[in-house]
């Protein structure tokens, strides 16, 4: 191999890292949403999870976020919720940045903590109304959906069953009269 050829080999290698890497960053730096399943984008988890740790946030103890109720939720809808209900689901996502748009002027991921509360309370007060006025066959309420899946994603995760609650790895004998104390914690199952 003579000098020309070796430069030639080295600039076609050189060449390739740099358009791979341009090809990196471009697809890297665009903000396209990727699917986490068959139902749910990354930009839907990372909704789920604003308004998961809306309604459960960190205090003294990791709010929903730290237990990724995010992905529990897109999980649970995917895996166990009728076509039905997974569709008032992922509409209600829509449903609910509209009325924060409504509101505030803004989507939801935009809006302050103070004002992401304020909205939820709303659509609590308007899916409670809906429960007491439904009918058996009447659909289910989205927000009802996005609560019940967050606490149940909290409470069932390692982080809420050990921080938020009481939690003890090997049980010890049944004891059917434990001694509560105003402020004590509920126990993890």
């Amino acid at each position: 191999m003579n000098r020309r050829e070796a430069i030639s080999k080295v600039a076609l290698l050189l060449g390739g890292t740099v358009i791979g890497a341009e090809l990196f960053m471009n697809t890297a730096c665009n903000p396209r949403a990727v699917k986490v399943n068959d139902l749910f984008d990354s930009d839907q988890l990372t909704f789920l999870d604003e308004v998961a740790e809306t309604i459960l946030p960190a205090t003294s103890t990791p709010g929903a976020k730290a237990a990724k109720v995010g992905a529990f939720m897109t999980g649970m809808v995917k895996d166990c919720y009728t076509p039905e209900d997974q569709k008032i689901f992922i509409k209600g996502i829509l449903q609910l940045d509209d009325a924060c748009k409504k509101q505030f002027g803004k989507e939801f991921m935009d809006c302050d903590a103070r004002q992401r509360t304020g909205l939820l309370n709303r659509l609590n007060k308007e899916q409670n109304k809906y429960q007491k006025e439904k009918k058996a066959d009447d659909p289910n309420h989205y927000f009802t959906m996005m609560k019940q899946l967050t606490l149940l994603g909290f409470f069932t995760s390692e982080v809420g069953a050990t921080q938020a609650l009481r939690y003890v790895p090997v049980p010890g004998k049944y004891d059917g009269c434990i001694p509560y104390k105003k402020g004590d914690r509920a126990w993890a199952i």
